[in-house]
């Protein structure tokens, strides 16, 4: 889809999604992917931090999120983005970045999708990413697998 972006650099698309089934409601896992300090608990790589006081959510259409990883040595990383669409308990979409003028950083379109499954949760993982080499993709698509093994440990544990 080779489309100019400012500076004259190519976009590269990638996507990809992932399902999981998570043993508890979907409320309660909605939670997790809403409530800053439910969030702080999963969301990230192990050898990160995500302190709830630096996590912000404001969760409706148009709002911003935004969370500072904490390492060793001060060491920060900042993500963000902005909610598309918010249905409790059962679909949310927002970016990382801003996919609509990403500039020459990478930017995408979360959607995650949660149905009831018995008394469990189905979540469809879905993101769609622009400046996104493959390699960029699959190495996200391995964190997002780490981050979704804590969620489960978070949500079961309840």
């Amino acid at each position: 889809m080779g489309s100019r972006t400012k500076g004259s650099t190519m976009t590269e698309t990638a996507e990809y999604e992932i399902t999981r089934i998570f043993d508890a409601p979907r409320e309660r896992v909605f939670a997790a992917w809403t409530e800053p300090e439910r969030f702080a608990r999963w969301f990230g790589p192990r050898e990160l931090a995500a302190p709830a006081d630096r996590i912000g959510m404001d969760v409706r259409p148009g709002g911003a999120w935004e969370v500072t990883f904490v390492g060793e040595g001060g060491f920060e990383v900042p993500l963000g983005g902005v909610y598309r669409e918010v249905a409790a308990p059962g679909r949310l979409v927002f970016t990382t970045g801003d996919p609509d003028d990403p500039g020459d950083g990478p930017a995408s379109v979360v959607t995650v999708s949660l149905d009831v499954d018995g008394g469990r949760t189905l979540m469809r993982f879905h993101q769609y990413g622009v400046n996104t080499p493959q390699e960029h993709a699959e190495q996200a698509q391995a964190g997002w697998i780490e981050f979704f093994d804590r969620l489960a440990e978070l949500v079961s544990r309840a």
